[in-house]
C-alpha cells in the first residue's frame, strides 16, 4: 500500500516536475527563480530529517534537469562545423555529469547502516573460515604482519584455517609459514593473476567460507566475530565486504593535505556510496577485507577471470544468480596505502580498465539476475571512470572562446550564468549535506584532474579493445628519504596550465584592450572566470606532485600497556607505554631514572603474559623515551600484531567535521600555498647544497 502511494504521488506531481524543467524564462525571471530555489533549499537545511535531505535532492534533480533542457533546447545551435563537434561535445559531457549525479543520489540518498549480527554462543554452529593471503612480488616484511594478524583473529582454532597464497614461488616465504604454522600454497603457472591464484587455493581447501585479505591489510581480532554471523542469519548470502581503510598516508593525504583532518579519497565510496549499494543489495566485493560463501563462488565457476578487476566482477556474477550481498561500515582492517603519486596513477589505471571491461564483456544492463537498482549501482561504478574525457571537456571548453573565438554555447553570458549557476550550486549544496563527513566540497575536482589525463588513453582503448590489458600489482611499503617535484607524473597538468594561464591573459586583454577584438565583454569575462576555476583545482592537482619525504614505515598509535623498563644497569622500573608501533614507540620513564641510565629492553606486561624485546633507545625527555625495536622472534611479534594492529578499537575514530563548502575552498587554497612555499624551500636547499658541494669541489683542487 506504501509503494502504491509513493507511485500515485509521482504521477500527480509529474506535470508539476515537468512545468518546472521546461518553462522557458528570459535571464531576470531565471534569477529570481533562482534565488527563490536556493532560498527554499537552504531553508530546509536547517533540519536534519531525511525527509528534508530527499526533497532537497529532488530540488537539486530538477534544477539539474531544467538547466540539461535549457541547454537541448536553447543553446545547440553552430555557425561552422568545428563548433558543432566542440559544443555536441560539451553537451554529452554535460549530460555524462547529470547522469553521474543522478545515480550518485541513488547511491548515497539511502544509506543503509548495517550492524553487527552476534554469533551463536554454541561455538559448534560456526563455519569453518579459510583465510586467504595472496602475494606476488611484495616483500615478506609487508606480508608477515598481515598473516600474524589473522592468526590473532579470535576463532575457533579448529575451525580457522590460514594459508599464504605464494605466486611468487619463494623459498623465504615458504619457510616463514612454516616457521608460523600457516599453509603455504604456490602454482606452476601466474595464469590469471590474483583470480587465479585464489582459484587455484579453492580447489586445494575445504573452508565453508572463504576470508580474503591483500598482503598488506591486517585484521583486527574480531574481524571474522563481526562478520561471519550474518552468513549463519542468511543462507543466502554470499559476500560480506568491510571497509579499505589506511594507516598509511596516500599521496593526497602526504602531499597536499599535510597535516589538515580531511577525508581521504576512498572515504566517499567506502562510505556513503557502499552503504547505500548495501541497501539495494548491490554491495561491491572490493578484493580485500571480506567474506565469501564457498557455495556461491562454486556456483559461479570461481573468481572472474575475464576482466582485471576481478573482484566487481565476482560480486556481480553471483548476483546475477540470486545471491544476497552486504556491507559492514565498520573498520575490522587496515593497510597500506599507495606511496606515490606515480603508484597511484597505475593503480586507478588498472580499475579503470577493469570496470571498462565489465561494461563492455558484461555489461549489468543487459542480461537476467538484477534487479533495476542493482544494475543502476554498478552503471555509476563502470560510468564514474569514464570521467577523463568529460573532466579534460570542461576545463578545455572556454578555451575554445578566448584562443579561437569559436562559439561552443549559443547563449547570452547572462542567460547561462541564470541557469548553470542554481545547477552548480544546488548539486554542491545537497551533496555536501549527504556525504560531507566523507567527502569535502571540491576535493573530487582535483582527485579526478590527478587521473584525467594518465586515464584518458586507457579508458578508450579499452572500451574499444576490451580484452586489452593486464592485472599489475601495486607496490607498497617503499620508504623515501628526500622531498622532490615529480614532474614527469604532473606534466600533462603543467602543459595544460600553461595554455589556460595564456588564455585567461588573451582574455583580459581583449577585454580591456581595443574594442575591435571583442563584441561582447560579458561572454569573454563569463570564459575568464570558467577558466581560472579550472586552473585553481589543475594547480592543486599539479602541487599533489610533490612527494614529501616519508621515513617512517609503521604508524604509531596511543596504546597504554603496563610495562617494564630494563635499564643497562640492571635497573628494572614498572611504567606504562604511551604509544607503539610494529617499529618502536614512547614509554613513560619515571623521574628517578630519566637521565641516570640506558634503556636497553622493554618488558610489556599483557593478558597473555610478559614479553621482553630488546630495543635501541633514541631519545629521552620530558619523561619519555622514544625507542626503536630490535630483533624480535616470530611469538613476541605476534604478541606486539596483537597489541598494536589488531586491536578492536584500533581503527575506530570519531566522526569528522561537516563539510562547510567555503571553508573547504579556502582549505584548498591554503594547501596549494603550502606546497608552493616548499617546493620553493627545497630548490633553495638544493641550490646550496650544490653551491656548498662546488665550493668543497675547489677547494680540493687547489689543495692539490
Amino acid at each position: 500500500m506504501k509503494n502504491f502511494s509513493v507511485y500515485l504521488l509521482a504521477i500527480i506531481l509529474a506535470p508539476v516536475a515537468w512545468l518546472i524543467v521546461a518553462t522557458p524564462m528570459d535571464s531576470n525571471k531565471q534569477y529570481v527563480f533562482a534565488l527563490l530555489s536556493l532560498a527554499i533549499l537552504f531553508a530546509m537545511n536547517f533540519s536534519k530529517r531525511k525527509e528534508f535531505s530527499l526533497a532537497m535532492v529532488i530540488f537539486s534533480i530538477l534544477t539539474s534537469t531544467r538547466y540539461l533542457y535549457f541547454r537541448a533546447t536553447h543553446t545547440l545551435h553552430f555557425d561552422s562545423q568545428i563548433e558543432a563537434i566542440l559544443g555536441i561535445g560539451l553537451f554529452i559531457a554535460e549530460v555524462y555529469a547529470w547522469v553521474m549525479l543522478l545515480l550518485g543520489y541513488l547511491q548515497t540518498t539511502f544509506p543503509l547502516e548495517r550492524k553487527i549480527v552476534p554469533l551463536p554462543k554454541d561455538t559448534s554452529l560456526w563455519p569453518t573460515v579459510d583465510v586467504y593471503v595472496p602475494t606476488y612480488n611484495e616483500e615478506l616484511d609487508v606480508v608477515r604482519d598481515t598473516v600474524l594478524a589473522a592468526q590473532c583473529m579470535e576463532y575457533p582454532k579448529d575451525k580457522l584455517n590460514i594459508y599464504l597464497l605464494d605466486d611468487g614461488k619463494r623459498r623465504e616465504f615458504a619457510v616463514f609459514a612454516a616457521q608460523v604454522g600457516v599453509g603455504y600454497i604456490t602454482r606452476d603457472d601466474n595464469a590469471h593473476a590474483k583470480a587465479g591464484n585464489l582459484n587455484h587455493a579453492l580447489k586445494l581447501t575445504k573452508g565453508e567460507l572463504i576470508c580474503i585479505f591483500d598482503c598488506d591489510h591486517v585484521a583486527t581480532r574480531i574481524f571474522l566475530q563481526s562478520t561471519v554471523g550474518a552468513f549463519l542469519q542468511d543462507s543466502k548470502l554470499a559476500l560480506m565486504q568491510t571497509p579499505h581503510h589506511f594507516y598509511s598516508p596516500d599521496p593526497f593525504e602526504r602531499n597536499l593535505y599535510g597535516q589538515r583532518d580531511i577525508p581521504n579519497e576512498g572515504e566517499l565510496f567506502y562510505g556513503p556510496i557502499q552503504k547505500g549499494n548495501d541497501m539495494w543489495n548491490a554491495t561491491f566485493f572490493c578484493g580485500s577485507c571480506a567474506v565469501i560463501r564457498r557455495e556461491a563462488l562454486d556456483e559461479i565457476g570461481g573468481f572472474a577471470v575475464e576482466t582485471v578487476t576481478e573482484d566487481a566482477h565476482t560480486a556481480l556474477k553471483m548476483q546475477r544468480l540470486g545471491w544476497n550481498s552486504a556491507y559492514l561500515p565498520i573498520r575490522l582492517s587496515a593497510g597500506l596505502a599507495t606511496e606515490r603519486l606515480a603508484l597511484h596513477v597505475i593503480q586507478r589505471n588498472r580499475w579503470a580498465r577493469g570496470m571498462v571491461q565489465i561494461f563492455r564483456r558484461d555489461n549489468p544492463l543487459l542480461g537476467r539476475g538484477l534487479t533495476l537498482p542493482q544494475r543502476l549501482c554498478y552503471l555509476s561504478a563502470m560510468l564514474y571512470f569514464m570521467f577523463p574525457l568529460p573532466r579534460i571537456a570542461f576545463l578545455m571548453a572556454p578555451l575554445a572562446y578566448l584562443l579561437f573565438n569559436l562559439n561552443i554555447i549559443h547563449s547570452s553570458a547572462s542567460l547561462i550564468v541564470a541557469y548553470a549557476l542554481p545547477h552548480f550550486v544546488m548539486a554542491m549544496f545537497v551533496s555536501s549535506r549527504l556525504n560531507g563527513r566523507s567527502r569535502y566540497s571540491f576535493w573530487g575536482d582535483i582527485y579526478d584532474l590527478s587521473l584525467a589525463f594518465h586515464l584518458v588513453l586507457p579508458t578508450i582503448v579499452t572500451m574499444i579493445f576490451p580484452k586489452r590489458g593486464k592485472f599489475n600489482v601495486t607496490d607498497k611499503g617503499a620508504l623515501l628519504d628526500k622531498s622532490y617535484f615529480d614532474r614527469n607524473i604532473v606534466k600533462p597538468q603543467m602543459i595544460m596550465a600553461v595554455v589556460m594561464i595564456a588564455a585567461v591573459g588573451w582574455g583580459l586583454f581583449r577585454i580591456f584592450g581595443p574594442t575591435s577584438l571583442v563584441s561582447d565583454p560579458m561572454v569573454v569575462a563569463l570564459n575568464v572566470a570558467w577558466t581560472v576555476y579550472g586552473l585553481f583545482f589543475l594547480c592543486a592537482a599539479i602541487a599533489v606532485g610533490r612527494e614529501r619525504k616519508q621515513v617512517r614505515k609503521t604508524i604509531r598509535l596511543e596504546v597504554k600497556i603496563p610495562a617494564v623498563i630494563h635499564y643497562a644497569s640492571g635497573v628494572l622500573s614498572r611504567t606504562h607505554t604511551i604509544d607503539l608501533s610494529m617499529g618502536g614507540g614512547q614509554i613513560a620513564v619515571p623521574l628517578h631514572h630519566r637521565d641516570n641510565d640506558v634503556v636497553e629492553a622493554v618488558e610489556l606486561q599483557l593478558n597473555s603474559g610478559a614479553i621482553a624485546i630488546p630495543v635501541k633507545q633514541i631519545s629521552l625527555a620530558d619523561g619519555r623515551c622514544r625507542f626503536m625495536f630490535q630483533d624480535m622472534s616470530l611469538s613476541h611479534r605476534r604478541e606486539l600484531v596483537r597489541i598494536v594492529l589488531a586491536r578492536a578499537d584500533a581503527w575506530v575514530r570519531e566522526p569528522r567535521a561537516q563539510d562547510r563548502p567555503l571553508g573547504s575552498l579556502v582549505t584548498i587554497f591554503t594547501c596549494v600555498r603550502d606546497v608552493v612555499r616548499h617546493v620553493i624551500k627545497d630548490r633553495r636547499r638544493a641550490r646550496k647544497a650544490q653551491a656548498a658541494a662546488t665550493n668543497t669541489e675547489l677547494a680540493t683542487k687547489e689543495a692539490a
